[in-house]
């Protein structure tokens, strides 16, 4: 086997998992922008109001009979 060819492709596969790493952290920093951006808007908004948007038909009705 060519040992200059061996050492292209081992740099080659040095590269593309340098390249792999690098789109994968710039994906992680790109999440947690999303999380800090969602958790900050949750923090302003009323818990209630959210649950009611979200189920509007729950504690509209009252069952008096016993």
């Amino acid at each position: 086997m060519d040992i200059a060819l061996l050492s292209m492709a081992l740099s080659q596969g040095q590269v593309q998992q340098q390249a792999s790493i690098s789109v994968m952290k710039k994906a992680i920093d790109q999440a947690d922008l999303k999380v800090d951006f969602i958790n900050q808007m949750m923090g302003g908004a009323d818990l209630q109001a959210l649950q009611r948007a979200a189920e509007p038909h729950l504690g509209g009705n009252i069952d008096l009979r016993g």
